[in-house]
């Protein structure tokens, strides 16, 4: 099975992040994003917490990183490193921010378990990947049966997530990603986007995935696309839920709506603002 990393044998977390006294929060979230991407995880999540709660980033640090699948798996090992990181500086729990690593290495759910429950229990410090939390939130659902809308997604990313999520247990009924859906001619036009799209790309791609598995129990969006509203600002799936969720009449379960449901979860505390059928859950 592959491993994070060589975890530091005998490990303990300074002490003097049990005290209270001694954090700038009650709340402390670590967050790392692949390499090369400024990504809006921290401010998003930071938006919609708590004021008990902050958020850190930290980049991994990988020259010459062109998203390859091939990277994320040479370079695994990165993230237990930023797990030791944010634990010798005092974070509650930390997370991972991109869907792919769960399987660039052809990784199973059941083995991606088991490295975040390594990484969790050596460094003291709860670790999350985002692409084992849309596991877990779907079944938190109770859902089945989902369509896959794999957005942005090159074909071999595409084909990667639905295998994991087939192993995972889920009757994948549809699978499809912008070229899929007819929505761009091919995949060098979507890459040239560089993951921010026009707002209506949002409504078009789930309307047309609703259209295409209507019987779902739950709609699934992998990875973290960006849509600009009128003004220009780009959001994420988890700023659009709602409204899209209203639209298709079934759960959404992104991977960033995923991921700070579970890390939500773990602090025992939930979003401030009105959120998706899953982050509602915590309320």
């Amino acid at each position: 099975m592959l491993a994070a990393g060589n975890s530091v044998v005998g490990y303990v977390k300074p002490k003097r992040w049990a005290l209270k006294e001694n954090k700038l929060f009650p709340h402390q979230v670590g967050f790392t994003a692949p390499p090369q991407d400024f990504d809006a995880a921290p401010s998003d999540f930071l938006r919609i917490a708590p004021e008990t709660v902050g958020v850190h980033g930290r980049m991994l640090h990988l020259p010459g990183y062109t998203h390859q699948l091939s990277q994320r798996s040479e370079s695994f090992h990165l993230l237990e490193e930023f797990v030791e990181c944010m634990a010798n500086n005092g974070a509650d729990v930390c997370g991972q921010v991109g869907t792919n690593w769960v399987h660039a290495s052809g990784t199973t759910p059941e083995e991606i378990r088991a490295i975040c429950e390594r990484l969790s229990e050596t460094y003291e410090t709860p670790f999350h990947m985002a692409g084992y939390c849309l596991v877990e939130g779907l079944r938190a659902l109770g859902a089945e049966k989902i369509a896959l809308n794999s957005v942005y997604y090159w074909p071999e990313w595409r084909d990667g997530i639905a295998r994991f999520l087939g192993q995972a247990g889920f009757d994948l009924v549809y699978v499809a990603n912008f070229v899929d859906l007819g929505l761009y001619d091919d995949q060098q036009e979507v890459n040239a986007k560089t993951w921010i799209f026009p707002g209506e790309i949002a409504v078009e791609s789930m309307q047309r995935i609703a259209e295409l598995a209507p019987n779902v129990d739950a709609y699934v969006v992998n990875g973290m696309p960006n849509f600009r509203r009128a003004d220009g600002l780009p959001r994420r799936m988890v700023s659009l839920e709602c409204d899209l969720e209203q639209m298709v009449g079934k759960p959404i379960v992104s991977s960033d709506s995923a991921l700070y449901w579970r890390i939500f979860k773990t602090l025992g505390v939930a979003p401030t603002t009105r959120q998706g059928r899953l982050l509602s859950t915590l309320s």
